[in-house]
């Protein structure tokens, strides 16, 4: 706190809930380790608010970047004037930076910061089949990634079917490589994935059904500041290796400051 004076930057992240973000202290000692002078600051946004957010921080020079989170990463997309050919290509941003007339770029980093976390803790992905459930904005990001890194079948499940058929429709356009929809069953899966807020609430159902997780099964989440996650905490018992989506989060903030110092 000592350091912060009238030069700092601010890089707010945005969203509602945002109660259970980690990334202001994270992204904060990152960039400190770099020497730059910014910090990172919880901001509640609530649905339908961000176009009015973004028409106030749009004279403030010193708020140099945004973190986006749900439910802003469809929406941040129409604000940004230049974006990542993975933001074109999903429609989606995680992440906006100041371009030097002052408009926003936008990226999508979730995916390959999720894929990053399956790494670290042990998963092999060339050649896996991979359940995923959820096909939305993260969802996407994450079966982009999991089909670039050379997975050999992705199949996929939504509760909203069309939002998975236009993932699917999305991924064949693009010649990502094979998937497909099917049922939450994690029979015969190599990886299984919850890209769904399944596991926010107490009472969530389980995203797959635990009893049928087998210890041959690398189970990964994206439910980040929730403590073991009901998931996680059945993908455990039954002997899996997990991420959860604190691992995300720490992989993200790792690639976080690159995009936001690059000149």
């Amino acid at each position: 706190m000592e350091r912060i004076n009238g030069e700092t930057l601010l890089y707010p992240i945005i969203g509602d809930p945002i109660i259970y973000v980690e990334s202001p202290q994270r992204l904060t000692a990152m960039f400190a380790q770099r020497g730059h002078n910014g910090i990172c600051i919880p901001m509640q946004v609530a649905d339908g608010k961000l176009d009015s957010v973004l028409r106030g921080l749009q004279d403030v020079p010193n708020v140099r970047g945004l973190l986006v989170t749900m439910p802003h990463k469809n929406p941040m997309f129409s604000h940004c004037a230049t974006s990542s050919e993975i933001s074109k290509l999903l429609g989606v941003v995680s992440v906006a930076r100041r371009n030097p007339d002052g408009t926003w770029h936008g990226d999508m980093l979730d995916g390959v910061a999720f894929v990053e976390a399956l790494k670290n803790e042990g998963a092999h992905l060339e050649g896996a089949r991979v359940l995923q459930i959820g096909a939305g904005g993260v969802g996407s990001a994450i079966a982009v990634a999991l089909l670039d890194e050379g997975i050999r079948e992705l199949v996929l499940n939504d509760v909203n079917r069309r939002r998975a058929d236009e993932l699917l429709a999305l991924l064949s356009r693009a010649n990502r490589g094979p998937a497909a929809f099917g049922p939450p069953d994690p029979t015969g899966f190599d990886i299984v994935v919850n890209a769904t807020p399944m596991g926010m609430a107490a009472d969530d159902p389980l995203p797959v059904p635990g009893y049928l997780l087998t210890s041959s099964m690398f189970v990964g989440d994206v439910i980040a500041g929730h403590g073991t996650t009901p998931f996680i905490k059945a993908a455990r018992e039954a002997g899996c290796k997990t991420s959860d989506g604190s691992q995300m989060v720490k992989a993200v903030m790792k690639i976080m400051p690159d995009f936001f110092l690059a000149t």
